[in-house]
């Protein structure tokens, strides 16, 4: 038996993503994005609306980071989905996290966050902003050899239909493999 539920944002899991920036005075701007993907290979799109200041200073700067979220910092990425950098100018810094100015973009990388995507901005449209991603780097205790060991990344994923944050890190099954045992 199935239930009709209220309608909402209900695709789960919902990446958490850190959309980090500059402010025009070259400080760091970072905001909670739970409404993105990958558009194509090589691009994202972030489903926001032009009154974030991160979307103003993505199309003034013509550049943006999106770094996945990690379970040891739960904290830090929900303080910045609450606090907006329109009213709290310095909340990158009550956050106690660090950046470093990417070298492919005009945008910070946040250190902490272990993957992060250098984007470059391509437009803003009906769906929201749409980068190129450039580069994409990782911390070393996320990988195992030259790739990413997602099981260390401890990703968390947004769960909008009681706003919980979920750890994502147990691999289940083989992409493109487990499903041939049906085939005939």
């Amino acid at each position: 038996m199935r239930k009709n539920i209220k309608v909402t944002e209900a695709i789960f899991p919902m990446p958490v993503l850190m959309i980090a920036t500059y402010n025009e005075d070259g400080s760091v701007d970072v905001m909670n994005a739970a409404w993105g993907t990958m558009l194509e290979r090589d691009q994202v799109m972030l489903n926001l609306t032009e009154t974030h200041k991160t979307v103003k200073n993505i199309k003034e700067r013509k550049a943006f980071t999106v770094s996945i979220a990690d379970s040891n910092h739960v904290v830090e990425a929900d303080y910045f989905g609450i606090v907006s950098g329109n009213n709290t100018p310095n909340k990158f810094e009550n956050s106690g996290l660090t950046a470093t100015k990417s070298e492919n973009v005009d945008a910070p990388i946040i250190n902490e966050f272990p993957i992060c995507l250098e984007c470059e901005f391509i437009e803003y449209g009906e769906c929201g902003v749409i980068g190129k991603v450039v580069n994409v780097t990782a911390l070393e205790k996320v990988m195992n050899g030259d790739n990413v060991d997602i099981s260390l990344v401890n990703a968390i994923a947004f769960d909008p239909y009681t706003h919980g944050y979920y750890k994502v890190n147990e691999r289940v099954g083989n992409a493109f493999k487990d499903g041939l045992q049906l085939k005939k």
